[in-house]
Order: structure tokens, then sequence, then C-alpha cells
């Protein structure tokens, strides 16, 4: 078997042995890439007086402006500050923060941070890359000593401590004793008993229609007298369980569309074993997304297909599109995406973990275990929102003494999946190094799929604070695509704003066409100009497949026996269960 990691030089098994086990101590991050890093930008510093000189001079002045914001206090003057948080920080809010000498603590962190990031950026001859790695660690290493972050110097931590007579502490160790015996016992987090698969959450009727080694096909039980002759299939992404797109039933989005008169098949992905090592990209095209349209088609009698797809799955789902374009199979009658990259070049702080040295020390860790780990892409998100996701539950949870009510989105988001050897090492070199589908380079078969054989109406969904797929990046699918794309940005984030149903709070979006052969529109300016709607965005989502569609008909059958593919089980099937 050839190693999928195509690397130029032979790996020795030794070599191997000796990085997968240096990646268990270091969550999987490669010690080589951050030194690499930091070793490009200190030789550039240290060859560059002038920027020296600029950051002596920013160091003298913000001294000068905290001396004379502690003046300010000193004399009595209200709302004195010298430095405001950034719109995305919230360690800071309370009120009680603005009394001294807390205030004095944070201000004085926040400038220490701003110069870091004055340092580490704006240095000449540094690699983008490796800029961007040293601004994003030396953040991430500040963020451990934030005020906000200690009991004596935290502010709210005191006045509860007070308050409870030190019981917040002692509630925050029994919280931290409780999730360390839960990680220890590999059992999930607090409170995710409530949301059981089957019994809580992925509760829509429905029969498993399909199943190979790779997935299940869930066929949905219809709620309405007529359907639309085309079915929906939903391919969603395998690095989380399915059921993303079918919570409760209240922001269910398969129930939304059931409800709707369509008829829907998902994709249930199998999580990958030590066996299933090398499984990899053709796999998951042919066994995935090929051989469900193929039972789909099958079932519905060979209509054509909504296909939709979401973060990696509608990266797939696009190039199995491409595909059948260049092989002109009219399989398709529309494709919508959600959250999903087609182009890697902007794919935001995610590309601080992927680089040559990162992607070998990955390859090496899986090649020890088979499988990518759910604990290290985790790790790597959380990172990502360090502040939201880390630092802001120590504080709540560990010193304040208060569990966050736990919801059906956080219990799905702990139910992780584990990913294949070949694939995600083909995945992050073709994708994401190479950047092959948008340049045309990659291979379906014997020759390459590339974004311009899609020539079907697309739905592209992007979320504003998206921090997996930043929104920007998935636009440019209107740059590379020759069809009409209809681009819809949603407020919220990777996994909140593409689970927006009707009624949520809060909720906005903003939407526009690019027809065929209009000229482009750069999405800064495309997100000045294009108005805001308020509510969700489903409604209208819906509406656009509906003027896609044909005379709504007699519900399909669930599943045909007459055609091999008689119900194998209830939804949700026997694959989404597996841990």
């Amino acid at each position: 078997m050839t190693d999928p990691s195509t690397k130029a030089t032979h790996v020795l098994p030794i070599d191997r042995f000796l990085h997968a086990n240096e990646a268990r101590l270091t969550a999987g991050l490669s010690p080589a890439s951050a030194l690499a890093a930091y070793l490009d930008w200190a030789v550039h510093l240290a060859n560059s007086p002038g920027k020296q000189g600029e950051l002596f001079q920013k160091a003298f002045r913000k001294s000068l402006k905290f001396s004379a914001y502690l003046g300010d206090l000193l004399t009595g003057k209200k709302d004195a500050t010298c430095i405001e948080p950034l719109p995305q920080d919230h360690r800071f809010n309370s009120e009680d923060w603005q009394q001294p000498p807390f205030s004095m603590y944070y201000q004085a962190f926040l400038l220490l941070q701003q110069w870091w990031h004055n340092a580490a950026v704006g240095v000449e001859g540094v690699s983008d890359h490796d800029r961007d790695v040293v601004a994003f660690s030396t953040r991430q290493a500040l963020d451990v000593f934030s005020p906000s972050n200690f009991p004596l110097t935290n502010p709210e931590v005191l006045k509860a401590t007070v308050a409870t007579g030190g019981m917040n502490l002692v509630r925050g160790f029994q919280n931290l004793f409780e999730d360390w015996e839960r990680a220890v016992l590999q059992r999930p987090p607090v409170g995710s008993e409530k949301f059981r698969v089957g019994k809580e959450v992925a509760i829509t009727p429905g029969k498993v229609v399909y199943r190979n080694r790779l997935i299940e096909l869930i066929q949905y039980e219809p709620t309405t007298e007529t359907t639309y002759p085309e079915p929906i299939l939903i391919v969603p992404a395998w690095i989380m369980k399915y059921y993303i797109l079918d919570l409760s039933p209240n922001n269910s989005m398969v129930k939304f569309l059931v409800d709707q008169g369509h008829t829907v098949f998902m994709v249930s992905w199998r999580n990958p074993t030590e066996e299933d090592r090398d499984l990899g990209m053709d796999d998951y095209l042919e066994l995935g997304v090929m051989r469900a349209l193929e039972t789909v088609r099958a079932i519905v009698t060979h209509q054509r297909v909504h296909a939709v797809g979401y973060c990696i799955g509608g990266t797939l789902l696009s190039i199995a599109a491409a595909a059948l374009g260049r092989d002109d199979k009219d399989w398709l009658k529309s494709m919508t995406l959600f959250a999903a990259q087609t182009d890697f070049t902007e794919a935001g702080e995610l590309m601080l973990f992927i680089d040559q040295s990162q992607v070998s020390y990955l390859e090496d860790l899986m090649w020890d275990k088979g499988y990518l780990d759910t604990k290290q892409m985790a790790g790597a998100f959380q990172l990502l929102r360090s502040n939201d996701l880390i630092w802001s539950r120590i504080v709540h949870e560990y010193l304040m003494g208060e569990r966050a009510p736990m919801i059906d989105l956080m219990a799905w988001n702990a139910d992780g999946t584990r990913m294949p050897y070949r694939m995600h090492s083909e995945y992050l070199r073709k994708l994401f190094l190479k950047n092959e589908f948008a340049e045309g380079h990659y291979d379906v078969g014997d020759r390459p799929a590339a974004l311009t054989d899609i020539r079907i109406p697309t739905f592209v969904v992007g979320a504003e604070r998206d921090h997996v797929a930043p929104w920007q990046s998935v636009y440019k699918i209107t740059l590379l695509t020759d069809t009409d794309v209809t681009f819809l940005l949603t407020s919220g984030g990777h996994n909140a704003g593409i689970i927006s149903e009707p009624g949520h709070p809060g909720r906005h979006y903003r939407l526009a066409i690019k027809r065929e052969g209009e000229p482009y529109v750069a999405p800064e300016e495309w997100f000045a100009v294009t108005p805001i709607n308020e509510g969700s965005w489903w409604p209208i989502w819906q509406s656009w497949l509906a003027e896609r569609s044909g005379v709504k008909v007699k519900p399909p059958p669930v599943g045909q026996a007459q055609v091999g593919y008689a119900p194998l089980c209830d939804a949700p099937g026997t694959y989404v269960l597996n841990h």
C-alpha cells in the first residue's frame, strides 16, 4: 500500500514512533513548526533596528499613557481609561472591572497584549504564516496570565467568594474533579445524558435504507400528503455526527424540510476504527456521496436530486458535483453548501495548524493509531476561540462554581468522531496545502474535476463569525464557478449560524445572487452593499428549493425492496451510536 502522505523522503519507523509519542505530549502540535515560526520572526526582528526602535517607542508611549491613567484615578476622574478591549473580548465587561485596583490590572494587561501584537506583526521579511503563528501563540500564552483567570485579581470571583463564604470555590473544585473524572473514564460532559441520540435528539422518524462499510443512508418519513418530486440528499461533515441537522424537534432542519413537503435523505458516516486506516478521499467520495446518490435515485425513480453539503461534507459534495458535471451525468437539480470551503488559500486561523511540518507530524501520530482522535481536532478548534471556549469556562465553572446549562448543540459538539489516517492525510495535503480542487488539479478517476464543471444552480451559506470556515473563504465560490450562485451570509458561527430555525431571536442574514457572466464583487464590497434581513434564513432557502422543484406528487415509498433497498432499521440507525 502506497503511503498516502506523498512525502518526498522515506520516513523511518523509529522517527514515526518518536513523533507519535511526542505528539501525545504536545496535543498533536508540531514543536518544529512553532520553533521555525519564532526563529523566522526573531531573526528578522534582530535584523530590523528600525522596528526595534519603533517597539521601544511604543512601550515608552504606553508607559506614559498608563501613568496618566493612574493619575486620573488618583484625582478621582470619572470614566478614566487608556485602552478598550476588542469587541469580541467580553472578559472585562462587568462594572466591577471598572473599579480600582481591578481596572488597573486589566488595563495594564490589555496594553501589554497590544504591544506584543505589534511586536509579532509588521516585521519585514517574515512569512505570513509564521507571522500569524507567532501572533496567535503569543496571544494564547498571554491569555494564560489574564487577571480574569485568578481569584485574587478577578472582582467577580472575589464578590462571589464573599457572598457565598467560599462555597463557589468548593463547588468549582467539585466541578473540576467531576470533569477530570469524566475525561479519564472517557465519558461525555455533564448534562449530555439529557440529550440521548434517538431519544431526545435525532428523533425525526425514518428508516435506514442502505448501509455499507462507510455510511448508513436514512430516508425520513413524509409528514405531508404530497411532496416535491425531487428528493433532498444531505451530506454532513464526517468530523462530527450528522444529527446537528436533526437536533431537538424545535430546531431540527430535517423536520423543517419534511414538514414543508420535501423527501429528505441523510448520510450518516460510520465512526472509523484502526481497521479503517486505509480509507481515503476516493472512498469517501465513492462509498459516501456517489453511492448515496445512486440509492436516492433508485428509490425516487431516478429524479434529479437537491444535494446539500455541510462543512467538509460540502467540500466533498462540490467535488462530486464537479465530477458529475465533467462526465455529463445529469443527477443533480441543485447544490447547497453550508459553511463549506472550495478554496483553501484563505481558510482563516485553522491554517495556523496546517503547514508541511504540522501535517507530517499529524501523519506520524495517525500512523501510530490508524486514525486522528477526536481530542486533537477538538483541541485545535477550542484554541481558535480560547477566550470563549477555555478561559471563560474555567472562570465560570471552576472559580464561580456555576455550571453552564447543557443544550442539545453542546451535547452534539461533545459527540465527536475519528478520521482515518489515509483520508485525513489526503484531505490536508491535497486541499489545504496544495489547494488542488480550486486550482483544477484534483483527480476523480483518471481526470481532474474542477469547479468550472459545476453547472447547476448553487446556494451557498456562510456565517459572519465562522472561525472554522471564514465566510470570505466560503464566498470565493462566486469567483471560481461559472454558474448562478445565491450567496447568503447569516449571523452566528460555524454551527449556530446554520442552526437558525424560524423564531430564533436575534438572527439576521444578507442575500444576493451572482448570475453566470456577471462581474465579480469583492466580499468587503458585497457586505457593505447587501441589505440585512431579520429572522431565520431557512424559509428563504426552502423557497429557493421549491422554486427549482416540480409540482407536488404522492410521496415515494420509504425504501424500495423491489430494487434492493428495503428498510434495514429505524432512524437514527446504528453508525451514529458508535463511539
